[in-house]
């Protein structure tokens, strides 16, 4: 069995990085799906949306000369892809938002965890005492 470019197969996830997660191709051959093609919105943490040992949907974007370095995307083997558009509801398996409210609120939330971590990390480096308030 060869790995084609556009084919969509099934594998197993076999490690989780920062940057990605790892697949190991029905062929025994191991690619990997970088974090921006794990899901349609925003990832923080690759755990977030799955975890060692699931069994994951994967089509394959490029394979080098040598066949070493394989390149994967869960997001674009979902039903429903659409390039270029976000939420279509396709491979995280949480509820996305339907209205502009729920979309609003949604960010606000995302925008304050996300200051809230900065806050952290800039008091952290000034000691975590003294310096003006952010």
């Amino acid at each position: 069995m060869s790995v084609d470019v556009g084919s969509i197969v099934e594998g197993v996830v076999t490690g989780i990085t920062g940057f990605g997660a790892f697949v190991q191709l029905p062929t025994g051959q191991t690619g990997l799906v970088h974090i921006s093609e794990v899901a349609d919105t925003y990832v923080n943490d690759v755990r977030d949306h799955i975890k060692e040992g699931d069994q994951v949907k994967v089509k394959i974007l490029s394979v080098n000369e040598t066949g070493s370095k394989i390149a994967l995307s869960i997001k674009q083997a979902q039903d429903g892809y659409v390039p270029g558009r976000r939420g279509h509801g396709g491979g995280s398996g949480r509820r996305l938002p339907t209205s502009f409210e729920d979309k609003l609120n949604r960010f606000m939330k995302e925008s304050d965890e996300r200051q809230s971590d900065l806050r952290r990390k800039l008091n952290a480096k000034r000691g975590g005492r003294g310096g003006r308030p952010l």
